[in-house]
């Protein structure tokens, strides 16, 4: 239980490793992914969590492992966190920036294309936002959560 099989640094290491292949990857797979979950991303982020876990302790199951690895990755979200506030470009980088969707009722199709938005996750949005079509909108902007808020022509 108090006993590790490898020394404490290579879990630090380790967990550095993770955590940084894990935030390019969710970064790379879009907005979407980190916005509007759907069960199959769900399901992917928790087999996800169990691939990474052997990769992080070595096979390791001490008590004092598992403290080192959450510990780590608490410093790295805390440390990232600072480092996007302070500094603008590893913001974007780490964020992106937000996307208008739909200018004057006009929806960016090739936005939502690469964004992986589906029409039915921009009428569901929409409808959110309090309209049902876009030719009500103003403007949409899908925000660096994956969240889309709505502004509406004033009628």
């Amino acid at each position: 239980m108090w006993s590790m099989s490898v020394p404490w640094w290579e879990f630090v290491l380790r967990g550095v490793v993770v955590y940084c292949f894990l935030l390019v990857f969710l970064r790379l797979t879009g907005k979407r992914q980190t916005g509007q979950y759907a069960p199959f991303d769900l399901v992917l982020l928790l087999i996800l969590s169990n691939a990474v876990q052997n990769s992080m302790n070595a096979g390791d199951n001490s008590l004092v492992g598992g403290l080192i690895s959450a510990t780590t990755l608490i410093v790295c979200h805390v440390a990232l966190a600072r480092l996007t506030f302070h500094v603008r470009w590893i913001e974007r980088l780490i964020d992106g920036r937000a996307q208008v969707v739909v200018q004057d009722g006009k929806v960016d199709e090739a936005l939502l294309r690469r964004e992986l938005i589906s029409p039915n996750d921009l009428a569901e949005a929409l409808r959110m936002g309090g309209c049902l079509h876009a030719h009500e909108v103003e403007r949409a902007t899908l925000e660096t959560n994956g969240a889309i808020t709505v502004v509406l022509k004033k009628r």
